[in-house]
């Protein structure tokens, strides 16, 4: 897994309660050592422009960018080896300088390469960010057996509470990824999946990528919009966007 790999996954959400909703499409995803140098294959960039590319500006708060920001924010909320895990991120990557990112994944390794400790870090549609920390009770390797929780305080969707629990699954396989998300909030909320097949990142993995979904930011901000309109016609309830949360990152 030190090699940077492509994910042509899909991704689904599950909306539960008295309004059921369910959709999944198709999305783009990289794995890779984010402080790694390369090689990487000529068609993708890392912190410059390329058909495919990944930037440290995307991630992170303030002066804090990517992988740097990633293990201060880990050590903050306690993980001992932030500083010197082996780490990865799952993304997805800018496609010809466009990029919208729901969520990605940082993810520190621990003992025989298995997941200690991840960071999901959050964007909605209105600008804002927030991170969650997840881990096991000491550490303990995240197998996909674990479910750590943590607290909902950021506001996604205008049609879920800022309130509940996320718990979540990590399914993190040498040849495919598996993360389980799970709004718990009473008789409501939903699941969200992202999963795929993982293959090394080559020039034709990127031009396929770019032949099925040429604008695929573009499209997952305009999906999005699409499903609330369609939720919002079906009589879902409206809530107001909140102020996001002050901290960066919770657990």
């Amino acid at each position: 897994m030190n090699a940077p790999m492509w994910m042509a996954g899909r991704t689904g959400h599950a909306r539960r309660g008295a309004l059921e909703h369910r959709f999944s499409y198709g999305v783009d995803y990289v794995w890779l050592d984010p402080e790694a140098p390369g090689p990487f294959p000529a068609l993708f960039g890392r912190n410059r422009f390329n058909l495919a590319a990944i930037h440290d500006r995307d991630h992170g708060f303030g002066a804090a960018r990517g992988a740097k920001w990633a293990r201060k924010a880990a050590s903050e909320m306690g993980f001992g080896d932030a500083a010197h895990a082996p780490l990865r991120l799952l993304t997805a990557p800018r496609l010809l300088g466009l990029g919208f990112n729901p969520v990605s994944f940082w993810v520190f390794l621990g003992e025989g390469g298995r997941p200690a400790a991840a960071i999901a870090e959050v964007n909605n549609t209105f600008g804002d960010r927030h991170a969650y920390f997840c881990h096991a009770p000491g550490f303990a390797p995240l197998t996909a057996e674990v479910e750590p929780v943590v607290q909902k305080v950021f506001h996604v969707s205008p049609f879920q509470d800022v309130a509940g629990s996320y718990a979540f699954r990590f399914d993190l396989r040498e040849d495919r990824i598996a993360i389980r998300i799970e709004h718990r909030n009473g008789a409501g909320g939903l699941v969200a999946t992202l999963a795929g097949p993982l293959a090394p990142m080559t020039n034709r993995a990127i031009l396929r990528a770019l032949l099925r979904q040429p604008f695929a930011p573009m499209r997952t901000l305009a999906l999005i919009h699409w499903q609330a309109l369609k939720l919002w016609r079906r009589g879902a309830p409206f809530r107001r966007r909140p102020s996001p949360p002050h901290q960066e990152i919770s657990q």
